[in-house]
């Protein structure tokens, strides 16, 4: 209780101490409020006149402005006028340096220092880039037309002096160099001005370059990507005269059915051209550090000629089919021999793009048709278009196709290499869809064919399915082969619809990531005509099998007496028929069909064959034991080895048969334990014990696959000889 008596004593303490604190506030507020108002009104106070000092200094400016206006006019009236004599004054030291460089040109051409004029001519045409964005289209003027007046002064010069030197060195070399006439050097005098003027006219190609642009387009049908380096150009000159001497005009040398005569005249100049090229100009080009292959650049000098003129001569052919072929046939030579003989690089173009225009494409497409149908149309007519050219080299006639299936895939390869050098992927696809066509068409020629025959065991069944597998078979070689494999991402990322056409998303996928190729359709539906000529054949055998096998399947097998000598055994009198007819035909069919269908041949008719005697035999009689061991006798000992000459285990293609003898000819025994076991499985319905065999296990035993136990246990009861009987 002493203790709460201080407490309370602390707590009046605090009490008063607290009301103290609180009167202490309260007096202090009202002077802190009344000394921000006071210090707000005189910052009112001081903005209000600010205000008005802004004001006052506003109407300042705005009159100080107004009164300053004409002095601003007039100053930006003469800063307009100093612009214009600036720009004046700068057209006319242009116009000046324009006039000292002509006048350097002059003088050094009266001095005859040709390197040095050209240095100004060069300074021109640096002159006119810097130009190139100007507005002054007369000033551009000028200096185009003195560039121009001094270049052909310059070029005329340099080109009479070059030709000169070339005359003293035997050029153009028009026909082959005799060894006495390339073996003869020049003197240095001749070949110090060579390289000088090679040298000249190398530095006169910048200019050289712009005014080949600034003059008139040029009346050839083929410009040339990029000019020429000059002194190739002044090279060319006698030949160019010569070729249009001869080609063009009236002259008998110009003649549209004989595009060979220029073609192999241009070829033959390149060819005899190439020491003089190699020996003499390449190494001036490559000491001037010049990055110029004169041999490139005289064949496609050379080349603007002949692209010219195949142009103008394919135009005036397109009504004219065997010209034109000709014309193509020609063309596709020259280009063969350009890129490999001449190494013409296959990045620059050649001949056969001029073929790509829509025009000159779309007649070859269609005389690339028309002569395949004529082609088809003969070889299928011709007497020896169902034998095979091969058919007496073993070797060689493995797929056994006729004549008219081989003619017809080199018809199509030909076509192949025809268009496989066109520089355009979209061209390409075209012929290949034309192919593809040709292919559809001869498919269905052969299943016309196929149709008029009655037997298809004659020859010429027989050779129509060769045909089909041989045609088959080079396709899918061709949809392994580099080239068709390019054409097929080409089809894809160009979308074509020629050869896409009727593609669903998933095929067209499959042929972006090279799973699929251009053929499959084509292979598809050749893959089942190919099969309904084979089953059909395999039917007709089995009809006439199954003819010869009635008496063997009609024989007494209940009564046949057990042979306890199986060495005295022989194959039954009723089956002779029937392994006769099997073995004459498995010869017959060996001998006309290819190796690949063959074995589909020979497979097919064992399955088909295994299926008969297994049901029409085997599970239509009942079987003594004598009865099953003849039978097991003529299948495995005649039947069986028929097919042993084409695979090492025949019996594996006449499962049904092999087991079923092996159930009939079980000891008696052993079959009444089976039974047995088979029996009571099939009528427990309840699960079997661990230790107990299943039906399948026991059949394992006996060898016994195939079979299942239903199957086993109808063959069982199909024995004559139990015990107690």
């Amino acid at each position: 209780m002493e203790n709460v008596g201080e407490l309370l004593e602390k707590l009046r303490e605090k009490n008063v101490s607290l009301k103290q604190q609180v009167l202490t506030v309260s007096s202090s507020v009202p002077p802190k409020v009344s000394a921000a108002l006071s210090a707000a009104q005189e910052v009112r106070w001081s903005l209000e006149d600010l205000l008005q000092r802004e004001q006052l200094v506003s109407r300042n400016l705005d009159q100080h402005l107004q009164d300053s206006q004409p002095w601003v006019d007039s100053l930006y009236q003469t800063c307009h006028q100093v612009d214009i004599m600036e720009r004046h004054l700068k057209y006319l030291r242009c116009l000046q340096h324009i006039d000292e460089l002509s006048a350097v040109v002059q003088q050094c051409l009266m001095t005859s220092s040709v390197s040095e004029a050209i240095k100004a001519v060069n300074k021109m045409v640096e002159l006119d880039r810097g130009l190139n964005q100007s507005r002054c289209s007369h000033l551009r003027d000028f200096l185009q037309e003195t560039l121009c007046f001094w270049h052909k002064i310059i070029k005329d010069r340099l080109a009479r002096d070059f030709e000169e030197v070339l005359k003293e060195l035997q050029w153009p070399i028009i026909s082959p160099p005799t060894p006495s006439l390339s073996s003869t050097g020049s003197s240095p005098e001749i070949s110090s001005q060579l390289e000088l003027l090679v040298t000249e006219l190398l530095d006169l190609q910048t200019s050289d370059d712009l005014v080949s642009t600034l003059s008139p387009p040029s009346t050839q049908l083929v410009s040339s990507a990029s000019p020429l380096c000059l002194p190739i150009q002044i090279m060319l000159l006698p030949l160019t005269r010569r070729f249009k001497y001869h080609f063009y005009g009236n002259r008998q040398t110009n003649s549209l059915s004989k595009p060979e005569w220029y073609l192999t005249q241009v070829l033959m100049w390149m060819g005899n051209s190439l020491t003089f090229i190699e020996e003499k100009i390449q190494p001036i080009l490559d000491r001037a550090e010049a990055s110029v292959s004169a041999k490139v650049e005289f064949c496609r000098g050379l080349l603007t000629l002949v692209q010219d003129k195949v142009a103008t001569d394919a135009s005036k052919l397109l009504y004219d089919d065997a010209l034109f072929c000709h014309l193509v046939e020609e063309v596709l030579q020259f280009e063969k021999e350009l890129r490999s003989n001449h190494k013409y690089p296959s990045v620059l173009p050649g001949l056969l793009h001029l073929f790509i225009e829509d025009a000159l494409l779309q007649k070859w497409l269609t005389m690339e048709k028309k002569m395949a149908v004529e082609k088809m149309d003969a070889m299928l007519s011709s007497e020896e278009a169902w034998h095979s050219q091969y058919k007496d080299i073993s070797d060689m006639d493995e797929l056994k196709s006729p004549d008219c299936a081989e003619t017809f895939m080199t018809l199509l390869q030909a076509i192949t290499e025809r268009y496989r050098t066109l520089p355009c992927p979209s061209a390409q696809l075209k012929f290949l869809g034309l192919q593809k066509e040709l292919v559809d068409d001869f498919r269905i020629r052969l299943t016309q064919v196929k149709k008029e025959e009655s037997c298809p065991l004659g020859t010429r069944y027989c050779a129509i399915l060769n045909a089909v597998n041989y045609i088959s078979t080079i396709l899918e070689d061709w949809g392994d082969n580099v080239f068709f494999l390019q054409l097929q991402q080409a089809a894809v990322s160009l979308g074509d619809e020629v050869v896409l056409k009727d593609l669903g998303m998933m095929e067209v996928g499959r042929l972006a990531s090279l799973d699929g190729s251009l053929f499959d359709g084509l292979l598809a539906l050749l893959d089942r005509l190919k099969l309904d000529m084979l089953g059909r054949l395999l039917e007709f055998l089995l009809r006439e099998i199954k003819e010869k096998a009635k008496p063997y399947s009609q024989d007494r097998w209940f009564s046949v007496p057990h042979q306890h000598d199986h060495s005295i055994m022989c194959l039954s009198v009723s089956a002779c028929p029937m392994m006769l007819c099997v073995r004459d035909r498995l010869l017959n069919l060996h001998q006309v069909l290819s190796l690949p269908l063959f074995q589909l041949a020979w497979q097919g008719l064992a399955e088909r064959l295994d299926s008969f005697l297994y049901q029409d035999v085997i599970l239509c009689n009942h079987f003594s034991d004598g009865g099953a061991a003849q039978l097991q006798f003529d299948m495995t000992r005649n039947l069986f080895p028929l097919f042993g000459h084409y695979c090492k285990r025949p019996e594996n293609f006449f499962k049904h048969v092999k087991e079923a003898c092996i159930i009939l000819c079980l000891n008696v025994g052993t079959a009444v334990l089976l039974k047995s076991v088979l029996q009571d499985s099939k009528e427990t319905t309840e699960p079997s014990r661990s230790s107990d065999p299943s039906p399948e296990s026991a059949l394992n035993e006996f060898g016994v696959y195939c079979l299942a136990p239903c199957d086993v246990l109808f063959l069982l009861n199909l024995r004559t000889s139990w015990p107690g009987q």
